[in-house]
């Protein structure tokens, strides 16, 4: 028997995870998914629980967001759902696992939080190489910079010799 925890390593959380408000989120459809339980379900045990889910926790979509969304995940025009979902940060997650109470749900817990870690490593690892590239153009604009004096310098010292050998003196 495959354990949900052995597919959930295979499968790319980290594809789940979204950007909105500025934070890292997961979707709740995509959450009951992988909770192996009903989007309507999952909804309703958080209603059930609204105090454990501060809006630093979980929040509900804008119109504009859910198109966005939308966009981005390919869904028919005449299914689906019709309303905005509730999106949830790390914390709202691991919440979800404690409210849901069941073995599969602290096993996929362990998994989501890994892939935030691994999402958070990744957004780490790609600011410090944006800093060693503007940290570069910094040093090779200084280079730059001396090679373009010196160019200056060898024009107008050149200039001033072909002055002298000319006679004149400018």
């Amino acid at each position: 028997m495959v354990k949900k925890t052995e597919i959930l390593s295979a499968m790319p959380i980290e594809n789940k995870i979204h950007i909105f408000r500025g934070q890292r989120v997961m979707i709740d459809s995509d959450l009951a998914e992988l909770y192996d339980v009903e989007t309507k379900v999952l909804n309703q045990a958080v209603k059930r629980n609204s105090s454990r889910f501060p809006e630093d926790f979980m929040f509900q979509l804008s119109d504009e967001e859910f198109k966005i969304l939308r966009s981005q995940i390919v869904t028919s025009n005449w299914g689906g759902r019709r309303t905005p979902p509730y999106a949830f940060t790390e914390h709202g997650t691991v919440m979800l696992a404690s409210i849901l109470r069941s073995q599969t749900a602290v096993e996929v817990s362990i998994q989501i939080v890994k892939a935030f870690v691994k999402f958070r490593e990744i957004l780490t690892s790609q600011a410090g190489l944006a800093k060693k590239i503007d940290e570069l153009e910094n040093k090779y604009d200084d280079q730059f910079k001396q090679v373009f004096e010196a160019i200056r310098q060898l024009m107008t010292n050149s200039t001033q010799v072909s002055s002298i050998k000319k006679g004149r003196k400018d």
